[in-house]
C-alpha cells in the first residue's frame, strides 16, 4: 500500500507524516511526501523533531508531486492550501483524506514555543497515522 502525504512546501508536516508512518507501518506499507509548490529544503526543526524521537530521516527531501516514483493508493493532505488544490490527473484514482494540521514554520514567538508548535503538528500526526495503521493494517 503506498499513501501520499501532500502539503503545499512539502518541509515540515507531510515530512514528519512521511518519516513517522514509515517508521510505524508494518511491511508492505509505505509512505512518501510531496507538495504542490514545494520549499525545496527539509525544516531543520522538522528534522531535529524526527531526530529526538527517534525516526529516520535519511533520504527525505522536499519535492513535487508531479516527480513521485510511484502513485499512491491513499493520498492524505495535512494543510488546508494542498486540500483545496485540484491534483494532477495522475492521482485521480487515490482514495483522499484531509487531516488538517496546523503549519509549525508559521509558529512565531521563542525558540521552544516554536518547538512547541513543531511538537503539537507531529503529535497530532502521530495520533492519526496510529489510528489509520490501527483501522487499515492486515488482521486490523
Amino acid at each position: 500500500m503506498e499513501v501520499l502525504f501532500l502539503c503545499t512546501g512539502n518541509s515540515c508536516r507531510s515530512i514528519m507524516a512521511e518519516a513517522t508512518f514509515n517508521h510505524l507501518a508494518p511491511p508492505g506499507w509505505h509512505a512518501t511526501s510531496a507538495g504542490s509548490r514545494p520549499a525545496g529544503f527539509v525544516h531543520p526543526r522538522a528534522l531535529a523533531l524526527l531526530a529526538r524521537e527517534g525516526i529516520p530521516a535519511t533520504g527525505l527531501s522536499s519535492k513535487s508531486w508531479n516527480h513521485l516514483p510511484v502513485t499512491p493508493d491513499i493520498v492524505i493532505t495535512v494543510c488546508g492550501n494542498a486540500a483545496r488544490e485540484t491534483c494532477p490527473a495522475y492521482l485521480a484514482p487515490a482514495e483522499r483524506a484531509h487531516w488538517g494540521v496546523d503549519d509549525p514554520a508559521k509558529v512565531t514567538g521563542t525558540p521552544e514555543e516554536i518547538d512547541a508548535g513543531f511538537q503539537q503538528a507531529y503529535r497530532l500526526l502521530r495520533e492519526r497515522i496510529t489510528a489509520f495503521l490501527a483501522q487499515r493494517s492486515p488482521g486490523a
